[in-house]
């Protein structure tokens, strides 16, 4: 894994956390849509600690290997009951490809170009 997507992975990482220590040291959010992130924040973190859910290391390693490239976006997404990783790629040939994985499982659910 090349550099980019590890940083990346730690921003998103360090933005969730960030979020959690928000909500729970109690600092005053400014909308009630900054505190729907840190909440959602903190239930993923705890889904990822329980197992339910693959970590972001994990989920970066098994979509790179699908389709290598810098990674764009990470979204978690949950449709008619199964939570998915939707993982965004810049190919080296240029285009970007959306690969979806089983959140819990890690298996490839699709790859799509975006």
């Amino acid at each position: 894994m090349s550099l980019k997507p590890r940083l990346r992975a730690v921003s998103l990482t360090l933005l969730a956390a960030t979020g959690a220590l928000a909500l729970a040291s109690g600092a005053p959010a400014k909308d009630k849509k900054a505190q729907h992130k840190a909440a959602e924040a903190t239930s993923i973190r705890a889904a990822v600690e329980r197992g339910d859910i693959l970590s972001l290391p994990q989920i970066l390693a098994l979509a790179q290997a699908r389709v290598p490239g810098d990674v764009l976006k990470i979204e978690l997404e949950q449709d008619d009951g199964v939570l998915s990783y939707e993982v965004k790629i810049l190919t080296r040939k240029g285009r970007v490809r959306e690969v979806e994985l089983d959140a819990r499982t890690g298996a490839l659910i699709g790859i799509e170009d975006d």
